[in-house]
């Protein structure tokens, strides 16, 4: 799914994430010594309800292991609810704390951030499931941001958006699950069974967007719409970065503030401003444009670095060799050219990273499964969603029924209990594990 995003300039050079680390840490203990830190982070939130069904998260200051300020990140989250915010409620109750305990606790800090892209597919299902179990009707978008020093990872599902606005460029970090929007989407749930069209009037005419029948949703992806089918799923498009030692500020909002405003549009109106302000203008922006058709709400986060520190980092070394534990997980790595020749060799420190991880194919067959050495870090005797121990004959492998496995074979890992199974199945569009029911067309997102 994944053209290169408007704005995203491809550069010469590439070096793997594994040795940014490796090069951030050394600057991080220099720029300790001299009194540095890594860098900050400073967000603020403004919203218009229509429905009162957006909500958001914002916690700045979360640790893997309470008590161990070396595993700090920082968790920003939107959710754009319909048809009622029960779905939004419950994800934002839960969806950080499943994908954490999707992720064992003692990782180093490289091996999070490869585990992090897995972990978020493995929250947001287990979100999803646990909340059918409810029996709402409703649903959500969400997406959710992780940040982790100079590492941003985005996951989502639905039509709000998250932006990054970095040396100069913007960059598009989440993935439009608007039927309107994806070709593939519209194949992939007509193929497990649902039916994709635009509303019926009297006389046979076809008006709005593209939706799924029965329940008219406009999404292909969302936590909860039990009702619609299993076949739209909250299997997220996650996208992961590195920032340069310049930072960065992000914008996560919701359909109401992107109907009426580019990217461009809400960097430039807000520009100059801090975090809280500048979410704030963006809203009035927005609404000032179109009206409060929807409920309209933007997160603005500002990555801000330390000082540079005067640092003796290692120069570069020759992409291929030494990469260590990330050479072969993430997909594409590029090394900056804007930095002055004198600053390269100063400095190394790359400008950024494009695309560090990118995925948003919808079969957890590919999803949770992981090449080595990153297998390695999740339990392999335990369901790869639910995280429940699986005894002898319990488990289900997510290779089984595959018909061209390759050199996979149903008895490798990773495992699903039987629940998380016919849950994969039914988004297949294998299984329907519950009745669904039609919605009035006009309450669907």
């Amino acid at each position: 799914m994944s053209a290169t995003p408007r704005g995203v300039r491809r550069r010469a050079g590439s070096v793997a994430l594994g040795d940014l680390l490796r090069r951030e840490a050394s600057a991080e203990r220099a720029a300790a010594a001299g009194g540095g830190e890594r860098p900050a982070v400073a967000a603020g939130q403004a919203g218009r309800a229509k429905k009162g069904e957006d909500l958001a998260l914002l916690k700045p200051a979360c640790e893997r292991r309470p008590g161990a300020p070396s595993t700090s990140f920082s968790a920003f989250a939107l959710f754009d609810g319909h048809n009622g915010s029960a779905a939004a409620v419950y994800a934002k109750e839960h969806l950080l704390g499943n994908v954490l305990g999707c992720v064992p606790a003692d990782l180093s800090g490289d091996e999070w951030l490869a585990a992090l892209p897995r972990a978020l597919v493995a929250g947001f299902v287990k979100t999803d499931k646990d909340f059918q179990t409810k029996a709402h009707s409703s649903g959500t978008t969400v997406t959710l941001v992780i940040i982790d020093g100079s590492v941003v990872t985005v996951a989502s599902v639905g039509d709000s958006r998250c932006v990054l606005e970095a040396e100069g460029s913007i960059y598009y970090l989440s993935a439009d699950h608007r039927f309107d929007a994806s070709e593939e989407e519209v194949g992939r749930v007509t193929e497990c069974g649902g039916e994709v069209g635009r509303l019926n009037v009297v006389g046979g005419a076809e008006i709005g967007p593209l939706r799924c029948w029965p329940g008219g949703l406009c999404l292909s992806r969302s936590i909860g719409d039990q009702d619609v089918g299993e076949f739209i799923i909250p299997v997220p498009y996650v996208k992961q970065m590195k920032l340069s030692n310049s930072g960065g500020r992000l914008i996560i909002a919701s359909d109401g503030v992107w109907d009426a405003l580019t990217a461009e549009m809400a960097f430039s109106c807000a520009r100059g401003l801090s975090p809280e302000a500048a979410a704030d203008q963006i809203v009035k922006e927005a609404v000032a444009s179109k009206g409060l058709r929807d409920d309209t709400t933007c997160i603005v986060i500002d990555i801000i670095p330390p000082k540079k520190p005067k640092s003796t980092i290692e120069s570069p070394k020759t992409p291929g060799k030494g990469l260590g534990l990330l050479k072969s997980f993430f997909l594409r790595k590029t090394l900056s050219d804007s930095l002055s020749v004198a600053d390269k060799d100063n400095y190394p420190e790359p400008d950024l990273v494009e695309e560090v991880f990118e995925d948003g194919c919808p079969f957890l067959s590919r999803r949770l499964n992981s090449e080595y050495p990153v297998r390695n870090m999740f339990k392999l005797f335990a369901c790869a969603i639910c995280q429940i121990d699986l005894g002898s004959g319990q488990g289900v492998s997510i290779h089984e029924g595959l018909s061209k496995p390759g050199k996979l074979r149903p008895w490798d890992g990773p495992f699903l209990c039987h629940s998380c199974q016919e849950k994969k199945e039914a988004m297949e569009g294998k299984r329907h594990s519950r009745e669904s029911s039609s919605r009035n067309s006009g309450s669907s997102e």
